[in-house]
C-alpha cells in the first residue's frame, strides 16, 4: 500500500503519454492517460486520444508500437484544449498533489510543452514529483523498461505494458504498491530523478527536481548519495 505517500499527499496522479516521437517541443502527445488515486483507491481517470496539429503526421513506427492509427486519432481524438482541461481537472482541488510517471523526466517535458500554449504551466508548480523509473533502477538490475519492472515484481496477471497511456499509468500504480511493500522508502525519492551518467539529463531541467547520475551498478540508494548536481 501507499499509505506513507498518502500521509504526505491527498492525491496521487499517475500519468503516461504516448507521443509521435522523442523530441520535446517538436513531437506531440497523441494519447494522455492518468489515474487519480486517494487513500480510498482510484478516484478518477483520464484516457483520451488527442488529434494532431494541422500538417503533423503520425509516424508508422508509432502505429506499430501503440496500435494507434491516424484514422483513429481523427475519429476518436479530442482537440488539445479539451485534453488540457481534462488533465488539469485531475489536479484541481488537491491541496497536496503528487505527480508520478515511469520515466517522469520524459513525460513531464512533454506535458510542459503541451500545457504551455494554454497558459496552464502553473499546474506543474504545486505538485511534487516522483519518478518510478528512478526507484526501480535502485531496486533491480538492467534492463529497466516498464515491462521489465512488471515482470520482476510478478505483476503480469494484472498489469500490462501495452504502450497505451492509461494501461501504463495503471501498471505504474501497481508497481508503486509493489515497491512500497518491498521497501517503504518512496518518499525519499520525491523530486529526485536519476539519469544515465553516459547520456546526461534529457530535455528541460525541472527547477524543483534534484538530478543525480544513477549508475547501473547499485551500491546505496540514490537518495543516500551526495549532491552532485545543483538545481536550476
Amino acid at each position: 500500500m501507499l499509505m506513507s505517500l498518502f500521509s504526505l499527499f491527498d492525491r496521487v496522479v499517475v500519468f503516461d503519454t504516448e507521443t509521435t516521437g522523442l523530441e520535446f517541443g517538436r513531437d506531440e502527445i497523441i494519447e494522455l492517460g492518468a489515474v487519480s488515486v486517494t487513500a480510498a483507491g482510484e478516484a478518477d481517470c483520464l484516457d483520451t486520444l488527442i488529434r494532431l496539429s494541422p500538417g503533423k503526421r503520425l509516424p508508422p513506427f508509432i502505429t506499430n508500437l501503440t496500435g494507434i492509427t491516424p484514422e483513429q486519432l481523427e475519429r476518436e481524438g479530442v482537440d488539445k484544449g479539451a485534453a488540457c482541461g481534462a488533465f488539469c481537472r485531475l489536479l484541481e482541488g488537491a491541496k497536496r498533489p503528487l505527480l508520478v510517471a515511469y520515466n517522469a523526466q520524459f513525460d513531464l517535458n512533454f506535458l510542459y510543452y503541451f500545457l504551455r500554449p494554454f497558459g496552464k504551466v502553473e499546474m506543474l508548480q504545486s505538485p511534487r514529483f516522483l519518478d518510478a523509473l528512478t526507484v526501480y533502477r535502485d531496486r533491480r538490475d538492467y534492463p529497466h523498461k516498464l515491462e521489465n519492472a512488471i515482470e520482476a515484481y510478478g505483476l503480469g496477471q494484472t498489469a500490462v505494458n501495452s504502450h497505451r497511456a492509461v494501461d501504463d499509468a495503471r501498471a505504474t500504480v501497481q508497481l508503486l504498491e509493489a515497491m512500497a511493500a518491498e521497501r517503504d522508502d518512496l518518499a525519499s525519492y520525491l523530486d529526485l530523478f536519476g539519469y544515465s551518467p553516459r547520456y546526461g539529463v534529457s530535455g528541460r531541467r525541472i527547477a524543483s527536481v534534484t538530478y543525480r547520475p544513477q549508475s547501473l551498478y547499485r551500491t546505496v540508494p540514490l537518495y543516500q548519495q551526495g549532491e552532485t548536481v545543483t538545481k536550476l
